[in-house]
């Protein structure tokens, strides 16, 4: 194999097609529960660190997308909580600590959902913010790499990882060190993890519209705002969460 844009289509295109294909009853176990959340007044959070945040942008606040859906993360203990800027920093997802702080910013109702995407799965913020999810009751849906995560050990004082924890576990089929392309004398580029998770994030929120629609369901989707009346249509349905769903930073 060599290093271009050609293998990478390749890798990609295979590798999607292993996920949709391997995680398809997954999807609709999380589509379940994600539907029965919305079904009864309930909102979806959706929480990644480093590139993993790409998964939680994917599941809120975007055209084509449910509106009930809040989007944590790291900076929310900045903007929300009012600690240091130079609290932010690479190794800020492995403190376990910052999880009980973010859980405690977030407009969280008991009958919420979770979506956590980390494609380790092993670092202590995300690990912690598991086990305080399900200790609170939510349902939790995970999104994580199965061969990367399998490789690593855990940081967290506990020994457990992001899967253990979880209701559904999504595997996104990425390899260990995410990256596809192996480089002469060692190393790796072209990384599929973003890819691969915006696939599910995508067929999550289809199959749960799917679900709605099956019920006789309006389903409370998101128009581009970029686009004539999308701004009054997205605000319109926002008003029946307020203050449960946040837009912004």
């Amino acid at each position: 194999m060599t290093v271009s844009a050609e293998d990478y289509l390749a890798v990609v295109t295979e590798t999607m097609g292993r996920v949709a294909a391997s995680q398809r009853e997954a999807v609709g176990r999380a589509a379940d529960l994600i539907a029965d959340a919305v079904r009864a007044d309930g909102v979806v959070h959706a929480f990644g660190t480093g590139h993993s945040e790409a998964l939680a942008m994917e599941i809120a606040g975007r055209a084509g997308g449910l509106v009930p859906t809040n989007r944590i993360a790291l900076r929310d203990l900045v903007l929300l909580g009012g600690e240091p800027v130079d609290l932010l920093g690479p190794t800020l997802e492995r403190d376990p600590s910052v999880a009980h702080k973010l859980y405690d910013l977030a407009p969280v109702r008991p009958g919420d959902v979770f979506v956590l995407a980390s494609n380790s799965g092993v670092n202590g913020a995300m690990v912690e913010f598991a086990s305080l999810v399900k200790e609170k009751g939510h349902a939790l849906v995970a999104i994580t790499s199965a061969q990367h995560s399998a490789q690593m050990t855990s940081r967290h004082p506990s020994g457990r990882k992001l899967a253990d924890y979880a209701d559904v576990v999504l595997d996104n089929g990425a390899p260990y060190g995410d990256a596809t392309l192996p480089l002469p004398g060692g190393g790796a580029v072209g990384a599929v993890s973003s890819i691969t998770a915006a696939l599910l994030a995508q067929q999550i929120t289809v199959e749960v519209v799917a679900r709605l629609l099956a019920a006789g369901e309006r389903p409370p989707v998101y128009l581009s705002a970029n686009i004539a009346g999308g701004d009054e249509h997205n605000h319109e349905l926002e008003a029946r969460y307020a203050g449960r769903i946040r837009r912004g930073a």
